[in-house]
């Protein structure tokens, strides 16, 4: 019975953490101007309570590609990973259509004064809080970004996000009480150095769910990036090669 807890505490945790990270980017947009030091922080925030949440009753990954990480270093068994995959992902998605009912009201007031039409073209600008998009939106007057580009800054983002985890959780160690706050935080920069080029997914069920609340919501292909499929690319096999990438170069460390 334990691994259905591991999975119920999945799927609770993604639900917290996308609400409230993703609430604070709709937040943002439809309320009151957030820096992106603010949003940041409400993401750090988001995932340190989700972690002590679950991890009572569950490993906490949130992640699919800590999960992936996880199962590659033995430390997770492959048998239980497409459950925690399905449990992220159903999280995410039940997050977000909570968040779209509370705010659709608001957000189509938005629409109509941005002059916006959902499901065309540029209505993305109004479907930010529920999927990435490259450059941000707020920065495309000033930067460009490849999908290559976006994939590259993707993968090393959760590069380093997995490798940290796998280290503050390689051994019980003093502050060990304190490991979910400085994954936060870390996510929190992670967010504050890559948020400009791609709004920091590093997470694909975080990405993938919120984007499908999108599609179905009136925004269509609108709620993915121009360049077609480049979000699979992106935001969902980037992250997950970059956190494989962690756990190969973890054990390797270790194994020095």
């Amino acid at each position: 019975m334990k691994k259905y807890h591991d999975v119920f505490g999945e799927f609770i945790g993604s639900s917290l953490m996308v609400f409230m990270g993703c609430g604070s980017v709709a937040i943002a947009v439809l309320y009151y101007p957030l820096s992106l030091w603010q949003v940041a922080l409400m993401w750090s925030v988001a995932v340190t309570l989700a972690i002590y949440t679950v991890k009572g009753f569950s490993h906490a990954h949130l992640n699919p590609a800590v999960t992936l990480a996880m199962a590659i270093t033995q430390k997770t068994k492959w048998l239980n990973v497409p459950m925690y995959f399905f449990a992220q992902l159903a999280g995410a998605v039940f997050a977000s259509f909570v968040l779209y009912a509370l705010i659709n009201k608001d957000l189509q007031a938005f629409e109509h004064a941005q002059a916006l039409v959902r499901g065309e073209v540029n209505s993305y600008h109004s479907a930010v809080m529920f999927g990435e998009f490259f450059p941000n939106p707020g920065y495309e007057s000033s930067l460009q970004v490849s999908p290559l580009k976006a994939g590259v800054a993707e993968g090393i983002g959760t590069f380093v996000l997995v490798l940290v985890i796998f280290i503050l959780s390689a051994k019980e160690w003093r502050f060990h009480k304190w490991v979910p706050v400085l994954i936060g935080l870390l996510v929190g920069g992670i967010i504050l150095c890559l948020a400009p080029y791609t709004q920091a997914g590093i997470n694909p069920a975080r990405d993938f769910g919120p984007r499908l609340v999108a599609y179905f919501s009136g925004w269509g292909e609108a709620a993915f990036p121009a360049v077609r499929w480049s979000f699979f690319t992106v935001y969902i096999v980037s992250p997950m090669v970059g956190g494989a990438l962690a756990s190969f170069c973890f054990t390797w460390i270790y194994k020095r």
